[in-house]
């Protein structure tokens, strides 16, 4: 079976590394609280580490608080630990199945490592777009070489698979821009 080029494929796979950046960028912390921001943190549960979003629930009472409640009341110093242990700078006070967890004030000198952490993400969001349209590229090449589409047809969708990349390589961009003014916002 011969392969074909598809588009609209290509369009999908960018779309999904912008929205693996986008998720990447919301666990980044801002000077608001988001409950995505304690996704990363693993707990050590029945003998296993586990996401806490299994152990717990996450809430936003107030714009710098966190409260994680926690289902079963012998993981809340472990889930407690796992918190201030997560290397996020949080450090949480256990009430209970309760754990509050207060959100500092970022400093101007961690809001620049932020915003370095969140140029690395739309960075590899870029060059993940870019391979994308490498893979497209090299397959309009080998269609082409193979005789199944004309040097026109290749030439044409080419520049159609430069635009998407073009397009989506913007669109990661203004996605950092937002995120660069949140975080940067005192």
């Amino acid at each position: 079976m011969a392969e074909t080029f598809s588009l609209e494929a290509l369009k999908t796979r960018m779309q999904k590394s912008i929205a693996s950046l986008k998720d990447e960028l919301a666990g980044l912390r801002t000077g608001r609280a988001s409950a995505s921001l304690l996704e990363p943190v693993t707990v050590e549960a029945y003998g296993t580490k586990m996401p806490l979003n299994q152990v717990a629930t996450v809430t936003v009472p107030e714009a710098r608080m966190l409260s994680v409640q926690v289902w079963d009341r012998g993981l809340a110093s472990a889930v407690e630990k796992a918190i201030r242990n997560s290397g996020l700078g949080l450090n949480p006070a256990a009430e209970g199945v309760v754990i509050r967890v207060p959100l500092p004030e970022l400093n101007e000198e961690r809001r620049r490592e932020l915003t370095k952490v969140a140029h690395n993400y739309a960075e590899q969001a870029r060059v993940a777009v870019r391979h994308i349209r490498r893979d497209g590229m090299d397959l309009l090449k080998k269609l082409e070489k193979d005789g199944d589409i004309s040097q026109d047809e290749s030439r044409k969708s080419g520049e159609l698979v430069q635009a998407a990349t073009d397009a989506a390589v913007a669109e990661i961009d203004g996605i950092l821009a937002v995120k660069e003014q949140e975080i940067m916002q005192v």
